[in-house]
């Protein structure tokens, strides 16, 4: 697990940083575990663009991961592969239980193929492991977390994420998620021991418009080299950049500073310190 920097033989080489995929062990899929999936290129299903700048990119196929391990708790299961999940920044793994079964997870930093994880209430504090947060001790890093009871893990999935166990009160623990947001969550709540594989991904560069494209991620336009039928800060002669002093969005809505967020009281319940 590393970057990756290139010879400058075009103009965008010289810049780009990718991975080394060194942590990799196959490139083939477990099919059984796939599913297509369809582009919606931005648009609902009356086929309104509801999202801009989405479109084209790479095909891919959806690998079903496992974000619900209550249900083979005291199973151990064997490290398979380490293996690229096209629809995330982390990396995944394939694991295979005693019962035969295979399954697909989140790759924490550290875990190697041939290892056992299990899931369980009194199992050991070792990467890979799942448990309730009553069971892990204050300090310990952790990733894929639930928010609600036996909802499945929801938080803390990205690459290089980790959260922390600040402190445990009455049925609660506090949680230091990457934001530095502090959040209440419920004991019973189950979490994974250890941080998520692939911490290099935040050092990586495109490099080029083009691996954008792969991406499905179009030009971003900007408002002022509009026309003014298409945006609030368009038209005007030449650059006009000092006609509109408040930046809004094409529908005349103010972009910087205004708060978007509906009060939510039964969440806010549970935030003890903003990220902000």
């Amino acid at each position: 697990m590393g970057i990756k920097t290139h010879k400058p033989t075009t103009s965008t080489m010289r810049y780009q940083i990718t991975s080394d995929f060194a942590e990799l062990t196959t490139d083939r899929p477990h099919k059984p575990l796939l599913e297509p999936m369809r582009k919606t290129g931005g648009r609902n299903s009356h086929g309104h663009l509801t999202s801009r700048f989405m479109g084209g990119g790479h095909k891919q196929m959806y690998r079903r991961i496992d974000f619900y391990r209550h249900d083979k708790v005291g199973v151990s299961a064997k490290v398979l592969t380490v293996e690229y999940d096209p629809n995330r920044s982390a990396r995944i793994s394939l694991v295979q239980y005693e019962d035969g079964e295979k399954r697909y997870i989140i790759w924490p930093d550290g875990l190697a193929v041939g290892d056992t994880i299990v899931a369980g209430d009194e199992v050991e504090i070792k990467i890979g492991n799942a448990m309730p947060l009553r069971r892990i001790p204050p300090g310990q890093m952790i990733h894929n977390i639930e928010l609600q009871k036996n909802r499945g893990a929801q938080i803390v999935r990205s690459a290089g994420s980790w959260a922390l166990i600040q402190a445990k009160e009455g049925p609660l623990a506090h949680i230091k998620l990457p934001s530095g947001e502090i959040r209440l969550v419920d004991q019973e709540c189950w979490a994974t021991i250890g941080q998520v594989g692939n911490s290099d991904h935040k050092s990586f560069v495109i490099g080029k418009a083009g691996r954008s494209r792969w991406l499905g991620r179009k030009p971003h336009v900007r408002g002022i080299a509009m026309n003014p039928v298409d945006h609030p800060h368009g038209g005007g002669e030449g650059k006009s950049g000092q006609g509109n002093p408040h930046p809004v969005s094409p529908w005349g809505w103010h972009t910087k500073g205004r708060k978007t967020r509906k009060p939510k009281k039964y969440s806010n319940r549970f935030v003890v310190k903003r990220r902000k």
